[in-house]
């Protein structure tokens, strides 16, 4: 069975929305995390991909990564995301066409059990806050990792929506970049433990 990993850049404040200039709102921060990136961070972000991947993206990311990665100037990361497998939450999956794709069909978190039960790449979710708080509910995904970017930003969509069950993760490794960016790994741990 392969693995579920979920990989954010988030700021201290839990948002990860970051503004594509068309359909934002109100939102006005742009790219916030790019003044943290660095060629290692990059190593590092790209040895958490792994060497081959697979996808699993909601229909907004998709959309948003498909209009830039396919045109994107040759590097290791356009090369991965372009060859990786894209399973998409979609309700529309005739107007996919950033290949090679799959949809995940109508029921999530069967969709999900039944791609995590085929042989192949591990899968990585990015972005696709929409299906965090359920991968998360149903026990799908396996490991967490958060990029924390040294910035408040108050408004924004939020990693974890309003309602996202409690559960328990243990921190599997952390370290710090240059530029501030703390990197943690979490692995699913379970339910909370109330100890009121």
């Amino acid at each position: 069975m392969r693995k579920l990993k979920i990989i954010e850049h988030i700021s201290l404040d839990g948002v990860i929305q970051i503004s594509t200039g068309s359909g934002d709102g109100d939102f006005p921060y742009g790219d916030w995390t790019a003044p943290y990136r660095t060629p290692a961070g990059l190593e590092k972000v790209l040895a958490m991909y792994g060497e081959t991947c697979d996808l699993l993206l909601g229909r907004r990311t998709y959309d948003l990564w498909s209009g830039f990665w396919p045109k994107a100037p040759k590097s290791p990361m356009a090369e991965r995301l372009n060859a990786a497998t894209k399973y998409v939450a979609t309700h529309r999956p005739e107007s996919l066409e950033w290949g090679p794709f799959e949809s995940v069909g109508p029921d999530l978190v069967e969709g999900v059990r039944t791609i995590k039960a085929k042989d192949g790449a591990n899968l990585i979710l990015a972005g696709s806050s929409t299906l965090t708080s359920t991968l998360l509910e149903h026990g799908l995904a396996d490991e967490m990792v958060l990029l924390i970017n040294p910035v408040l930003l108050g408004k924004g969509k939020r990693l974890f929506a309003d309602g996202t069950p409690p559960r328990a993760f243990a921190l599997e490794s952390t370290n710090a970049s240059p530029s501030g960016i703390v990197i943690s790994a979490y692995k699913f741990a379970g339910t909370l433990q109330n100890l009121r």
